[in-house]
């Protein structure tokens, strides 16, 4: 089985899509592994808390203070800028960060921990529509 969700983004931050991903999988009720790949190289996919919403801001955060945009003066060494200062930069985050993920389903539901949570972390400043490719065998 397969299908693909749709995540629009307003700018750097997760963007949780769990209930997407068990309502789907809720007409299933097998067993299985899913997997999920993001389609884009400025973007990833995370498994992160979704109960405090202060993880996801310090997440980002940390994130941004890591790599910052391309005209912050550490960052002078980069080359690849013609498309905005934070461009270079989200390629990095999503060379360090996954771009798929594997997830266990149980009964037709994803085998998560009591506060995870499956989140698009958006890269780029400006809004994007990111696609996210499901298989689930």
């Amino acid at each position: 089985m397969q299908t693909e969700f749709i995540i629009s983004t307003r700018g750097p931050g997760l963007y949780e899509f769990t209930r997407d991903v068990c309502n789907w999988l809720n007409s299933v009720q097998a067993d299985g592994l899913l997997t999920l790949f993001v389609r884009h190289t400025s973007c990833s996919l995370v498994i992160q808390e979704n109960a405090d919403p202060e993880v996801q801001t310090d997440m980002n955060a940390f994130f941004q203070r890591l790599v910052p945009p391309s005209n912050h003066p550490s960052m002078s060494y980069l080359r690849h800028t013609y498309e905005g200062p934070d461009d270079m930069p989200a390629h990095i985050k999503a060379a360090l960060l996954p771009v798929s993920l594997t997830v266990p389903v149980a009964n037709g539901r994803p085998v998560l921990g009591t506060w995870q949570g499956i989140y698009v972390f958006e890269h780029r400043s400006q809004p994007h529509t990111r696609k996210v490719a499901a298989h689930f065998a």
